[in-house]
């Protein structure tokens, strides 16, 4: 069974903001390296969801860049 668009971008919305709960964590820790990781795949995520819903696939890192620049 396949997902719908909005079931998609929907999923990665909430993996971004799980994903930046994780980085505050991180970053009350003073874990610096893991928490600015995080907030990368944070902004990755959601990145790929509003590109995601502009119907532009960005299957990879380099494309997710290529797309918004």
């Amino acid at each position: 069974m396949k997902g719908t668009k909005e079931n998609y971008i929907n999923y990665r919305i909430s993996k971004s903001s799980e994903i930046f709960e994780d980085a505050i964590l991180l970053a009350n820790n003073e874990r610096w390296n893991s928490c600015i990781n995080r907030l990368y795949y944070s902004s990755y995520y959601l990145a790929s969801a509003l590109l995601f819903k502009n119907d532009i696939k960005a299957e990879t890192h380099m494309v997710l860049r290529l797309s918004c620049f």
